[in-house]
């Protein structure tokens, strides 16, 4: 099956920030000129994740609330005191997300549900350059 392929750069802020990747896919899809597939968008970072949510004010936020709950930033990890990092937290937190979220599309448009949007969480914690891989599989 033929696939496309389409890379995104962007700043991120981290601390949970939750970025939309909705228009970005679709751009892929229509990129891409196939009329029916599959379409996946993939963090390539340990410290970002990316799922299906509604995204509207008030969830990104209660959704990082969420995780600093789970995963709390300040216990003591070994990833930070194995490599001198203060970032453990981060990489649980994203581990636990998935860094991909895979969305079927036909007639070209993405079939997700009324309020669904597909995003990416970052996790770290700084500022980062972040890149996102987004993979069309169609005909």
């Amino acid at each position: 099956m033929p696939t496309y392929l389409q890379r995104e750069e962007m700043s991120t802020e981290g601390d949970g920030q939750v970025i939309d990747l909705t228009p970005l896919l679709e751009k892929a899809v229509a990129n891409s000129g196939f009329h029916d597939g599959t379409a996946t968008a993939f963090a390539r970072h340990t410290t970002v994740g990316i799922t299906a949510m509604e995204h509207e004010p008030g969830t990104g936020t209660d959704f990082a609330e969420l995780f600093r709950r789970l995963v709390p930033q300040g216990n003591e990890y070994h990833h930070n005191r194995l490599n001198a990092d203060t970032n453990g937290h981060a990489h649980a937190r994203a581990a636990m997300l998935g860094p991909s979220v895979t969305v079927p599309f036909t007639a070209g448009r993405l079939l997700l549900g009324t309020w669904q949007s597909v995003v990416a969480v970052d996790f770290d914690d700084r500022p980062r350059r972040r890149e996102i891989i987004f993979q069309v599989i169609g005909e």
